[in-house]
């Protein structure tokens, strides 16, 4: 189970009600206390969580007339390492809204089912990769696994019931593996993320943003992506029934609060990165290959049917493993609330349903001097005190990082986009395929890069090896 700190906040019907705390009709208020379960270390849920309690968004739409004017609301935000233990705190009653990644969602919505005080319902999604990236694999950076298959009979730990169990399990099915082909253990975030530094493991699996966060802290070397299941991965918010019904304007409020989150992030997100990073600890730059501009996920709180469509596969792969019953996920969806914020805030709900776009690199090319075309062959680097500074390919990001740092400035990070597979890279972590005209073709794995190297004739660079071909021009 994770641990829980808790945040207490009075919303704007307490603060406005303060001041006629002396009079009597201030006895006759009702104290409602809103549950909200968070993870604050998963960036998936940022929009959903983090930034509304630390802007205090909720508070701005929280309804304070008609049966509301005589409510004081109290916020209790509660913070956890993964999903299952909001969900048990939802069912104890303590949380009224939780959010989670979509393998613990799914047994959220089939736990509530046995639930007769309340059910649960799927009322929003924090933020998606329709390619299924986010989970993933790492191994120590010294280790001589390269591919899934290289951890048969070892030791890897993932924390049991989250997102990346599933990604595992999912992908042991589609490999027809049997259920002991790795010594697969439960472990949290931070103690595998530990045991793997002290190399007690071969292996840990772990979702939103450990993949990335691990190898970014200098240990580790991911191996495996969640873009290898095909299959979407997602985090999403659930209510419990009993409150949203009583309650329904509540909801709405904490959904238009989301829908703020959203784009106070896209607004500057640098600043959101940086913010997050305050707040959560998790780094600034990790934090920005997932919300950033052509990140490894979308935020966007509409409920898409692919994401259903994925979590009734996810319901299979726990069917076949015995862990779970019948569940229909499409019963379990609840956009009515989601739609009247949407539509008290005039915005087209059936339009952002319909798009899968996430926002993307663009602007002018300073280095190699001409504009951002394809966004997704395209680069960006960090400098310490700058703006991000968006390239136009693998090569020109390349280019203007050794340019940097030939001029002495601090770098904190420069991204690429993988070109098998189109997510967002950290570039000293890829491999570079050289081939003709000078081109440089990121991978993350490197079975990709080699493939590809076969195919154009071209030759597998290591991150210092392609920097080099880039100042030398060879």
């Amino acid at each position: 189970m994770g641990r829980m700190s808790k945040y207490r906040v009075l919303s704007a019907a307490a603060v406005a009600s303060a001041a006629l705390a002396a009079a009597p009709a201030a006895s006759a208020q009702t104290t409602v206390t809103i549950g909200i379960g968070t993870q604050d270390t998963t960036t998936n849920t940022a929009t959903t969580g983090t930034i509304i309690r630390q802007l205090h968004l909720l508070e701005k739409y929280l309804p304070t007339d008609g049966k509301y004017a005589t409510i004081k609301f109290e916020l209790e935000w509660q913070n956890f390492t993964s999903g299952p233990p909001v969900t048990n705190g939802m069912m104890a009653n303590k949380l009224q809204f939780g959010m989670m990644g979509d393998y613990p969602l799914v047994v959220n919505g089939f736990t509530f089912d046995n639930n007769p005080e309340s059910k649960s319902r799927l009322i929003a999604v924090s933020a998606y990769s329709l390619d299924g990236s986010g989970n993933g694999l790492v191994v120590h950076k010294d280790s001589p696994y390269y591919e899934l298959s290289d951890l048969k009979g070892k030791l890897v730990s993932v924390p049991f019931g989250s997102a990346a169990h599933g990604m595992m399990l999912k992908a042991m099915q589609d490999r027809k593996w049997p259920a002991d082909y790795f010594q697969l253990v439960s472990q949290s975030p931070e103690v595998g993320s530990t045991n793997l530094q002290e190399k007690k493991i071969d292996g840990h699996a772990d979702f939103v943003p450990f993949a990335e966060l691990l190898p970014f802290r200098g240990y580790a070397r991911k191996i495996f992506d969640g873009v290898e299941t095909n299959l979407p991965t997602w985090h999403g918010v659930v209510a419990r029934t009993d409150f949203a019904e009583k309650y329904p304007e509540v909801v709405v409020a904490y959904l238009k609060a989301v829908i703020a989150a959203n784009a106070w992030l896209r607004e500057d997100p640098k600043r959101a990165a940086e913010k997050i990073q305050d707040w959560t600890g998790i780094n600034k730059e990790v934090v920005y290959i997932f919300l950033g501009p052509g990140g490894n996920m979308t935020t966007d709180p509409t409920i898409k049917p692919q994401l259903i469509e994925a979590a009734a596969t996810d319901v299979k792969v726990l069917q076949n493993l015995g862990r779970m019953k019948e569940f229909d996920p499409n019963k379990w969806v609840d956009d009515r609330y989601l739609r009247k914020a949407y539509a008290e805030l005039h915005m087209d709900y059936d339009a952002a349903l319909k798009s899968t776009k996430n926002y993307e690199i663009a602007g002018e090319d300073k280095f190699c001097k001409r504009p951002i075309g394809d966004p997704r062959k395209a680069g960006e680097v960090w400098v310490e005190g700058e703006a991000i500074a968006p390239f136009s390919s693998a090569a020109c990001t390349l280019g203007a990082y050794a340019d940097s740092k030939a001029k002495g400035k601090k770098i904190n990070v420069a991204y690429v986009f993988d070109t098998a597979r189109g997510i967002k890279l950290f570039a000293d972590q890829a491999y570079f395929v050289a081939g003709g005209n000078n081109e440089l073709s990121p991978f993350l794995l490197k079975k990709d890069a080699e493939a590809y190297a076969t195919q154009v004739s071209g030759k597998v660079l290591s991150f210092d090896d392609a920097l080099k071909s880039v100042v030398s021009g060879g």
